[in-house]
């Protein structure tokens, strides 16, 4: 069973403002790391209290907050932001 990545409206909104070299080096990690993989959950980090049941993963100073799917074997990006942004609202 293969994941497919799909980013959020407001996930694509946040890495089109980010320069080219951190929008691709984001992507790459993504196409490398989540799409077509069979184990979402080995490369991020489950999270608690308010984002109880969102996933987290890190690529250098950046956060992917993502929603996985189990039932659509989607992995949906929700947020893509600093670290020091990402969960704020």
């Amino acid at each position: 069973m293969k994941y497919s990545v799909v980013f959020s409206k407001d996930a694509l909104k946040e890495l089109k403002k980010l320069d080219k070299y951190t929008a691709s080096l984001i992507v790459g990690w993504v196409r490398k790391n989540l799409d077509g993989c069979e184990n979402p959950r080995a490369h991020g980090k489950g999270l608690t209290a308010n984002y109880s049941g969102k996933w987290r993963y890190r690529v250098g100073d950046y956060r992917l907050l993502a929603e996985i799917q189990d039932e659509k074997v989607v992995i949906l990006v929700l947020r893509v932001a600093h670290r020091s942004e990402v969960y704020k609202e």
